[in-house]
């Protein structure tokens, strides 16, 4: 399923989380979504569970800054968080390596 809207990738995050991927994590991603079908979303994973918040985080552990293209190609396999990363349509704040788990977290 291609996605075509980006509040519906986070309302789905929660049901397609991998538990035991996130099983030892306590950490919250930030994602600040560029454009006209953007926004703000913090996604939590705390003891194996997942919880998506529209709106800003006073403290993540990591912030990605992306278009809404970006992020919709990423999620649809078009390209890779490094491709985009590398490319500079990728912004990471705070801990890379965490960043790098998101696929393996939410395997869309």
């Amino acid at each position: 399923m291609a996605y075509k809207d980006v509040k519906t990738v986070f309302e789905s995050m929660p049901q397609i989380f991998d538990r035991e991927a996130g099983k030892d994590l306590n950490v919250v991603f930030q994602f600040e979504i560029t454009g006209s079908r953007g926004g703000s979303w913090q996604v939590k994973i705390s003891n194996g569970e997942c919880t998506v918040e529209e709106g800003t985080h006073s403290s993540p552990t990591v912030t990605l800054k992306m278009s809404d293209e970006t992020w919709l190609g990423i999620v649809n396999k078009e390209l890779t968080g490094m491709q985009a990363f590398m490319r500079g349509k990728l912004n990471v704040k705070g801990d890379l390596l965490l960043a790098q788990r998101i696929e393996q977290l939410f395997p869309l």
